[in-house]
């Protein structure tokens, strides 16, 4: 059973100020998209590099996350530094994640350019971060999931499937 966390990056999320609403949105996307069995685990951390790191690095390594989707922290305000902590935490990155998603999401918003999403590995973790907006999380992961299936066969984590009609997962023939 493939093992995915949720981890909401959010400095008014994590005082209760704000309501969680990113972490709801990636954890319906992915049920209505993966029909294998998984487990899902959402967390909710404040902003900031080290905050963001050792939240990433204790799913990854103590929980044993196949996946993790990092929701927030992705823009351009000072305290906006997922991007940084998933740096200081991965052995390396995928950048044609960020740039189809901030693609797909330039369609729908000028803005777009200004987030810095993106993905990298971690040991057998793909770690993927999004915006904290639930349209842009729901189109950025309409851009990628198609590959994220066959990444993690490539990494050594535990296989996901999806519903064809949804999205249809790219694996090379025999895969």
């Amino acid at each position: 059973m493939a093992r995915i966390a949720i981890l909401t990056v959010s400095d008014r999320a994590a005082r209760g100020d704000y309501e969680d609403r990113g972490g709801p949105a990636c954890e319906d996307w992915l049920r209505g998209v993966i029909t294998t069995p998984i487990e899902i685990l959402r967390r909710i951390t404040p902003d900031g590099r080290a905050e963001v790191a050792g939240a990433l690095i204790d799913l990854a390594d103590t929980w044993g996350a196949d996946l993790i989707l990092a929701t927030g922290g992705t823009g351009p305000s000072p305290r906006d530094q997922t991007p940084e902590a998933m740096a200081d935490v991965i052995r390396f990155d995928l950048p044609g994640f960020g740039e189809s998603m901030r693609a797909a999401n330039g369609k729908v918003v000028a803005t777009a350019i200004l987030s810095r999403q993106g993905a990298g590995v971690r040991g057998r973790t793909l770690i993927i971060t999004l915006p904290g907006s639930p349209n842009a999380i729901s189109t950025s992961l309409e851009a990628i999931f198609a590959a994220v299936p066959y990444c993690l066969d490539l990494i050594g984590a535990a296989r996901i499937e999806t519903d064809p009609a949804i999205i249809k997962a790219h694996r090379p023939k025999g895969a």
